[in-house]
């Protein structure tokens, strides 16, 4: 059973416009690894997801911004991209911008998704 944080729908509304972006993030989250902590870190303005609830067993976040909401990998550098969604120069993650809720019915972005569960698994 996936373990919701209470607090996600308090914390998503900072960003009242962003908030359905965020929320249907989560969902697609949560479609794809049902399982998944979920972790609201308010300090760091982040929402975080994994298969535990360490923070080395993070493996997607998502993070509201000024204009859209970020949804981090953390092993984006060497998943598979070919629809180069993308974006980042770190050693391991990698994020895609999230502009709208439809931007997350994205194939390939449910592709990245599962790609960044079965590399953290």
């Amino acid at each position: 059973m996936p373990t919701r944080d209470a607090q996600t729908e308090a914390f998503l509304d900072r960003w009242p416009d962003l908030k359905p972006i965020a929320l249907k993030a989560r969902e697609l989250i949560f479609d794809v690894m049902p399982e998944a902590v979920e972790q609201v870190k308010p300090g760091w303005s982040v929402i975080w997801y994994g298969p535990g609830s360490r923070m080395k067993d993070t493996a997607i976040v998502i993070q509201p911004q000024r204009a859209w909401v970020n949804l981090g990998l953390a092993n984006g550098a060497t998943l598979p991209d070919p629809a180069g969604l993308l974006e980042g120069t770190g050693k391991g993650i990698r994020h895609v911008k999230l502009r709208t809720p439809e931007a997350v019915d994205n194939p390939a972005l449910r592709a990245l998704v599962a790609a960044q569960v079965s590399a953290s698994s």
